[in-house]
């Protein structure tokens, strides 16, 4: 059984309810610590950090394992915040306080109320707080930016366990790093204060193609995003369904090109704009209508049960008619890949620079791309990544994914220069690399252990 103390729940290898503790959504990373500690609340993670600390032990944060990176090992900690779900809204200064374990659901259903909607990703299943720290680029993003750039405050317990509140007053360098590079980098975020906006109601959904319309729904998607208002957000899936009963009936056992559009601007805007893609052909399935924010997690339609998936993402700096017939070779339905791929059209106010700086890099991306594969699929996803460094410009934090191939990629998520301040801020507050069961930035002059 668990202890219960004051660093929270402590589940020790051989202890009921160990395993289930260190497992996340992913399953490709296989958490086997010292011991893990289910924090209810900050004083756990104080109590936690300072703990380990002591006793020489890194430290891991799993909120809700959809962003894996490397396993924590026996000479590591492990604090999980699944517990701290607490959101706290005030809508007449249009923001909310955010626990460090809370899912983007439990945020937009206590904003939707009041009319608010959060900068919050595809998949309301995933946790609010890494998602954030790691950029955060969601259906809103195009018009109002990356979630991390709208980000007020930040209660953080470092690697002195002395915990702070991290805003842009009070200590702009780390607000400018945990912003877009705080992905368990230089702390345990234990909560955060987030800007809400006035987003009621969508225009959205999907247009799943069959696979003789593959090519032509894909060129007539990165045609039609050439010229698109900021309150459009789209994207495409390719995926080859498996023939089950979990599977909507239209869509069993086809090769599919799921077109997913969020148009957020005037309701009566939203169909005229979406005409070009339904001229593609007739789909299988059509979902795109209006829907109040709250069923934002629809037009995705992402999985919500646990499975191991290497993913893996680059980002773009444009799609051109080549870039796709690359696209379609290797991951077309011809191609028959064992993985899935999606693109997603960046842009708009992704582009501009937020009011605060922070450490989101590549702003001038214009797309994203990501696959995602079982273990067993090898390097099958890499070689489509190979052929499209023609129009690579980059990585995107959120988007890396597990094992240390992809951790060997992580200076390839920031700017110039942005990268070398980064591994200098983390010599000034985790000088002993003792946040390191992540996507490692390095104490300047050090090397991750």
């Amino acid at each position: 059984m668990s202890a219960t103390g004051p660093t929270g729940h402590v589940f020790r290898p051989g202890d009921e309810g160990y395993d289930a503790e260190r497992t996340g959504f992913n399953l490709a990373v296989d958490h086997r610590p010292a011991y893990v500690v289910g924090a209810g609340g900050s004083e756990d993670v104080v109590g936690a950090v300072r703990r380990a600390a002591d006793r020489g032990l890194g430290i891991g944060v799993l909120a809700t394992g959809h962003g894996p990176s490397v396993p924590a090992g026996e000479d590591t900690v492990l604090i999980t915040t699944g517990r701290m779900t607490g959101v706290t809204v005030d809508p007449g200064a249009r923001t909310a306080r955010v626990g460090a374990g809370a899912r983007w659901h439990h945020v937009i259903e206590a904003t939707a109320p009041y009319g608010l909607a959060p900068l919050n990703g595809s998949s309301p299943h995933v946790g609010a707080v890494g998602y954030t720290l790691g950029g955060g680029a969601g259906l809103l993003g195009r018009r109002y930016g990356y979630a991390a750039d709208h980000v007020r405050s930040l209660d953080l317990v470092p690697a002195d366990g002395t915990p702070r509140t991290v805003t842009a007053d009070t200590c702009p360098s780390l607000f400018w790093a945990l912003r877009g590079a705080g992905k368990g980098n230089f702390g345990v975020v234990t909560a955060m204060e987030i800007a809400l906006f006035p987003v009621a109601r969508l225009y959205g959904g999907g247009l799943y193609f069959p696979a003789g319309l593959c090519a032509d729904a894909l060129h007539a998607w990165a045609e039609w995003t050439r010229d698109l208002p900021e309150e459009m957000a789209s994207s495409v899936l390719l995926m080859a369904y498996p023939d089950v009963p979990e599977v909507p009936g239209p869509l069993r056992g086809h090769h599919v090109t799921h077109l997913r559009i969020a148009w957020s601007g005037p309701p009566a805007e939203g169909e005229p704009l979406v005409a070009p893609l339904r001229a593609v052909g007739t789909p299988l399935l059509d979902t795109v209508s209006d829907m109040p924010y709250r069923d934002v997690g629809a037009i995705h339609h992402e999985p919500t049960a646990s499975a191991a998936a290497h993913d893996r993402g680059t980002l773009l700096t444009g799609l051109p008619p080549a870039a796709v017939d690359t696209l379609l070779a290797t991951a077309g339905p011809a191609a028959r890949a064992p993985f899935v791929t999606e693109l997603r059209h960046f842009g708009g106010a992704y582009a501009r620079p937020p009011r605060v700086p922070n450490a989101v890099g590549h702003r001038t991306a214009a797309f994203s791309l990501y696959t995602g594969a079982d273990p067993a699929a090898g390097d099958a996803p890499d070689r489509l990544h190979v052929s499209m460094r023609p129009w690579s410009g980059g990585s995107f934090l959120n988007f890396l994914g597990s094992g240390e191939t992809e951790a060997s990629r992580l200076p390839a998520a920031f700017d110039p220069g942005d990268y070398a301040r980064l591994t200098e801020l983390k010599r000034t507050y985790d000088p002993a690399n003792v946040f390191r069961v992540n996507h490692n930035i390095p104490p300047g002059g050090a090397l991750s252990p």
